[in-house]
């Protein structure tokens, strides 16, 4: 089901520029494209970006579950990967935020979308931030 659903938002996000409706209207969406740790197929999942002080940031927040989403388990076993943003589309390596920067940074993402405040306490796990430096 999440599959479907997800490909409903890649062909959108794919037909409008990078732009999606219904839950994240107006929402900075990117496609990331990751290979699986196990599987090593190419997987996408549409996430949201943030811009955290000039850096291009997304979460592992899986909507406050008590596991991190699995695109972030392929980001940690390969963290090359490549994105989709706007009309734009190139490679870029992961680097998940040390604790400190982390912390920083999730208040700048919580002040752009609110949402991620309540999946924080949502969770005990910390969840992580990751920025992806264009290769």
């Amino acid at each position: 089901m999440a599959d479907n659903w997800n490909d409903k938002i890649i062909a959108e996000f794919r037909a409008n520029g990078g732009k999606v409706g219904g839950p994240f209207e107006g929402a900075r969406l990117l496609l990331l494209h990751t290979v699986g740790a196990k599987s090593g197929k190419q997987r996408i999942s549409p996430v949201m970006a943030f811009d955290v002080d000039g850096k291009l940031a997304v979460v592992g927040s899986y909507a406050g579950a008590d596991k991190d989403p699995a695109w972030l388990h392929n980001l940690r076993a390969n963290p090359d990967a490549h994105i989709e943003i706007g009309t734009d589309a190139y490679d870029v390596r992961a680097r998940e935020m040390p604790r400190d920067e982390r912390d920083a940074a999730y208040v700048r993402v919580v002040e752009q979308a609110p949402g991620f405040g309540e999946y924080q306490d949502k969770t005990e796990r910390v969840i992580p931030v990751i920025e992806l430096q264009r290769r």
